[in-house]
């Protein structure tokens, strides 16, 4: 994580918490000519509103104005991880399993890269996920370590 995301997460962090919502992740990306500050934001129950957005978005807006951590102009985006959620910390991956999600690894793991099935298991330094490859069912263990993207994932299979 960048030193700026960083900074951006210890001032987010009392905000999202004292309105009892949870930061899902935050992002600091040029694209084109402009730098985007992306702070995505949740409920427990996975159902936050514009409203809610608002809130954080104000009160973080002011946050970076005292503090001022980014040198550069950017654009303040506080958004819903959306459907497709990364999972990114330990909890994430917890509260994932039984889900459908894909992973996507930095080397081949029985010789893929990207997977999409359901989390069977989680342990602290690798997970178990049942794929489908044409009609077979297979279990595939990916270190923790080996994983580049992680996210929920849409079955259109179902």
């Amino acid at each position: 994580m960048s030193k700026i995301t960083e900074e951006v997460e210890v001032l987010a962090l009392p905000i999202v918490n004292e309105l009892a919502l949870e930061l899902v992740d935050v992002e600091f990306l040029k694209e084109g000519r402009d730098w985007f500050l992306r702070v995505y934001i949740d409920t427990q129950e996975g159902n936050i509103d514009i409203l809610q957005c608002a809130q954080v978005s104000e009160r973080l807006s002011e946050e970076l104005d005292r503090v001022d951590p980014i040198p550069q102009n950017y654009f303040l985006e506080v958004s819903s991880p959306g459907a497709e959620r990364p999972l990114k910390k330990e909890q994430d991956f917890e509260k994932a399993v039984g889900q459908y999600i894909y992973v996507k690894t930095y080397e081949p793991v029985k010789d893929m890269k990207e997977f999409e099935g359901h989390l069977l298991v989680n342990e602290p330094d690798a997970i178990e996920l049942q794929i489908r490859i044409k009609t077979r069912t297979l279990t595939v263990r990916i270190e923790k370590q080996k994983i580049a993207v992680a996210r929920y994932a849409i079955d259109f299979s179902a």
